[in-house]
């Protein structure tokens, strides 16, 4: 800790709103945004102790009201400011359900190595066991800490450290909710020190496109029909990401419908729903993996379905080549 409050690292706080920024409601007793980004600082006085703290309001919105409408401006706001030679990093409050979208899409277009720690809550801030303040306090231990530097946007609740590629929500309500599966988390913020385990070495950086394309997505449930994915291809989609089973398998009626969608010229991503393991042209059945890659989809490896769509609105504003889109993919 530094000898006086001058002297102590500048946090640039970015609030968008969540449930961290939200109470209940007196009239309808439901949970509603409530809070500023200020206000959230003001209810952690040790956040004094540790560091001078600098808020931007952005927004104050559920997190599922986030998507690409509002990501590039949030991605240009935290440039801005970690460009700042005071700043040394960033923590963004946001809202969990789509807080693993956001922080991909932030891993892959922010420019600077500076540490950028995305943090929420899944108890609003009228329980009496909010988490919200310890996630706040634990985000801006982590960038003070020496090791923080260049580690990617990270996801930090419940003290686990999460790769914003490889993180995702996993429990609608229990505070230990973010994990990332098979890779594992980067590390912890313990109670005496921040502890990095592991980097992410599955990182890329993209250019923000002048205008975010249109990328569509539907699942594959059994008995469909194909349908959606024709209306997507008809409709103005300018790519498709499928959420198959398994390895990245469909029925057949899905198979016709991805191979019309592609003759159309409109790529299509094929992505697991499973919660581990990659997407893979396995099978030769029709709608298994392989004849999907024969009829020429691009396989989204261990991606999610959300994040696989989070890579193509900025791949697809690149090239719609698939060769050059599975590099994306495979990187």
């Amino acid at each position: 800790m530094t000898s006086s409050a001058t002297e102590r690292p500048l946090i640039a706080i970015v609030a968008t709103g969540g449930t961290i920024a939200m109470k209940n409601d007196p009239v309808t007793g439901a949970p509603v945004p409530a809070l500023s980004g200020a206000d959230l600082v003001g209810a952690v006085p040790k956040l004094a102790d540790v560091a001078r703290i600098e808020v931007t309001e952005f927004s104050n919105v559920p997190s599922d009201y986030m998507g690409p409408d509002l990501w590039p401006g949030l991605s240009r706001k935290v440039d801005e400011l970690l460009a700042r030679p005071d700043i040394a990093g960033a923590v963004v409050l946001h809202g969990t359900d789509t807080l693993d979208q956001t922080a991909y899409f932030l891993d892959l277009t922010l420019r600077s190595a500076k540490p950028v720690v995305m943090v929420g809550a899944q108890r609003n801030a009228s329980d009496a066991d909010a988490d919200g303040s310890r996630n706040l306090l634990n985000a801006v231990r982590q960038i003070l800490s020496p090791d923080a530097t260049d580690m990617g946007v990270t996801v930090t609740l419940n003290h686990h450290i999460n790769a914003a590629r490889e993180v995702r929500k996993t429990h609608t309500s229990n505070v230990e909710t973010f994990n990332s599966g098979d890779a594992g988390t980067l590390g912890y913020v313990d109670e005496d020190r921040v502890v990095f385990s592991r980097k992410s070495l599955r990182r890329q950086t993209l250019p923000i496109p002048e205008r975010m394309p249109r990328i569509d997505l539907v699942a594959m449930y059994a008995g469909t029909d194909g349908a959606q994915v024709r209306q997507s291809a008809d409709g103005g989609a300018e790519a498709i990401v499928v959420e198959a089973y398994g390895f990245g398998n469909v029925n057949a009626a899905m198979h016709d419908a991805i191979q019309y969608a592609i003759a159309k010229g409109v790529p299509v991503v094929v992505a697991t729903k499973v919660y581990n393991g990659r997407a893979l042209p396995v099978y030769g059945f029709k709608g298994g993996g392989n004849t999907l890659l024969k009829a020429g989809a691009v396989f989204a490896d261990d991606l999610t379905p959300d994040k696989a769509r989070v890579l193509a609105l900025l791949a697809v504003a690149q090239t719609k080549d698939r060769a050059a889109l599975q590099a994306y993919y495979d990187r």
